[in-house]
């Protein structure tokens, strides 16, 4: 990818993303262990292997685009604005997130990390995932995820907002929106009508295992 179009332009550029188990932070362990109940070690294993050489694809793709990176904005799905986006970001390079090491990656050659995300919506959505997580067997676990059904895609579509207007109200003319989004995520309908919309790599398919 080169240069994009004219000075006046803002344009974003959308990565669809899954998330890797060191995105998780302290869920880690207990998504693990609810994936493999759910498919198996095995399936686990592929599961990590298959988010790996995406992500793999992905950093290879990013780093090769010729972008004025110092005209370049990082979004990222899950990153609060909070004042401790770089902290946050450096934690999770550091636990092994290829997401975050990529965004470092980006930061050292000019872009600009933003703080993404509302930290009152994160918070409530990590508070009833970790409900569900902590359920004593699936079957309470699939009672939870139905009673909390309805908010969790009120938060989902709450957070999708908020992101779109964090995006439109400090992405500049001339300047060039990188957003890594998890794919349950949809912002279309909701970005400011001059931001022109480039989703230059495909899809990864949806693991059988919930992401946002």
């Amino acid at each position: 990818m080169r240069r994009p179009g004219s000075a006046g332009t803002r344009v974003l550029i959308h990565v669809p993303i899954i998330h890797t188990q060191a995105d998780m932070g302290a869920l880690a362990r207990s998504v693990r262990r609810v994936t493999v109940q759910k498919l198996g070690r095995q399936a686990w294993k592929r599961h990590v292997e298959v988010i790996g050489r995406m992500w793999a694809e992905i950093r290879r793709t990013v780093e090769g685009w010729e972008l004025p990176w110092e005209k370049v904005r990082l979004y990222q799905d899950g990153l609060p604005r909070c004042g401790r986006e770089a902290e946050i970001v450096a934690d999770l390079a550091s636990a092994g997130s290829p997401n975050h090491q990529l965004l470092i990656s980006l930061m050292k050659r000019g872009a600009t990390l933003m703080g993404t995300e509302s930290p009152d919506l994160l918070l409530e959505e990590y508070r009833l995932v970790q409900q569900v997580l902590a359920a004593k067997d699936p079957e309470e676990a699939a009672r939870l995820e139905v009673r909390h059904g309805a908010r969790s895609r009120s938060l989902l579509a709450q957070r999708d907002q908020y992101v779109a207007r964090r995006i439109n109200e400090t992405l500049r003319a001339g300047e060039t929106g990188l957003l890594f989004l998890g794919m349950l995520h949809s912002l279309d309908s909701r970005l400011a009508k001059d931001i022109r919309v480039s989703r230059p790599m495909r899809r990864p398919p949806l693991p059988r295992s919930r992401t946002t």
